[in-house]
């Protein structure tokens, strides 16, 4: 029988070996560490991008590399963490020129970059048919301090930055991984629950519900769509509205977190001032119930969408 990715990666982890450095171990955005740095705990985070399943053959190689960095830097994000150290590994199918491999690596070399994380090695391997990264990175966080995916509590506020949607349009190749968002958040905030939206809201909601034995209800209304959602709804003639494409599409990586209700004022007004060319919304609330409801102007419903999900 097939089974999803979700099933898969429960039946993978079901049973892994531990030892006492483990504070979080998988489950969450990131695994985190207790090695002994004094105040501190490491974040380690491994991620991949396949030819085909991540990027198409004619992307710019230059936002392949970009995109195979992000996608960890986005994850030390949702930790609430500063990223530090990575290693590369890459595969490269017969007959892809070394010009291809050197712009990925100047991609991710430019985000590396801008965000202080150095690039210490890696290994390079034949693939037989298609090109892939896999980047696994390091980093910090206040020891304690960790955003997890556990800790919403009924009635939260349920926030998100940015727009969802539309990532097919190119949008998945270029994000900006929200760090200095989130660090902000996490220092200014009591961040109950975080989470980067990588499989889109339906489905990363989910995973936070699920942590935290709690349930959501969102508000139609309230969900930041983005222009290249609604443009490509626009394009299919009706046959996926903007709203469902804000929330299945996936690969936004913003940023989805709980606060407790009396926060919600405040942050949104320091928010405004910190980052004001950065949108921020309130999209719901945590409920006691199970699952996830979904209130518009005709009434509460049953959410059934789910974003990407792999093997499926």
């Amino acid at each position: 029988m097939s089974v999803n990715e979700f099933e898969i990666i429960a039946r993978l982890t079901a049973s892994l070996p531990s030892n006492p450095s483990v504070v979080v171990g998988a489950g969450d955005d990131c695994a985190v560490l207790d090695v002994g740095i004094p105040g501190s705990h490491l974040l380690f985070k491994t991620d991949a991008v396949v030819e085909g399943v991540h990027f198409l053959p004619d992307a710019p190689p230059e936002q392949v590399g970009h995109k195979a960095l992000a996608r960890c830097l986005s994850d030390i994000a949702a930790m609430g963490g500063t990223p530090g150290s990575a290693v590369v590994t890459l595969g490269l199918p017969p007959g892809r020129d070394s010009a291809w491999a050197e712009q990925v690596y100047t991609g991710m070399s430019r985000l590396a970059e801008k965000h202080s994380v150095a690039i210490v090695g890696g290994e390079t391997t034949a693939s037989p048919d298609r090109a892939f990264l896999s980047v696994a990175l390091l980093g910090q966080v206040p020891q304690g301090r960790a955003a997890l995916r556990s800790g919403a509590k009924v009635g939260d506020a349920i926030f998100v930055t940015g727009e969802l949607g539309g990532s097919r349009a190119g949008r998945h190749l270029a994000f900006e991984p929200r760090l200095a968002e989130a660090q902000w958040l996490c220092s200014q905030f009591d961040i109950h629950a975080m989470i980067d939206l990588s499989d889109g809201l339906a489905g990363d909601l989910r995973h936070i519900l699920q942590s935290s034995g709690v349930g959501a209800e969102l508000l139609a209304d309230a969900i930041p769509i983005s222009r290249s959602a609604r443009l490509a709804a626009k394009a299919l003639h009706g046959t996926q509205s903007p709203l469902t494409a804000a929330l299945t599409d996936g690969e936004d990586f913003e940023l989805l977190f709980m606060v407790v209700a009396s926060d919600a004022v405040p942050l949104l007004d320091r928010w405004r001032m910190a980052f004001p060319q950065l949108r921020l919304g309130c999209i719901g609330k945590i409920t006691a119930g199970p699952g996830v409801h979904l209130r518009d102007q005709n009434g509460t419903r049953p959410l059934t969408n789910h974003g990407y999900v792999h093997f499926q």
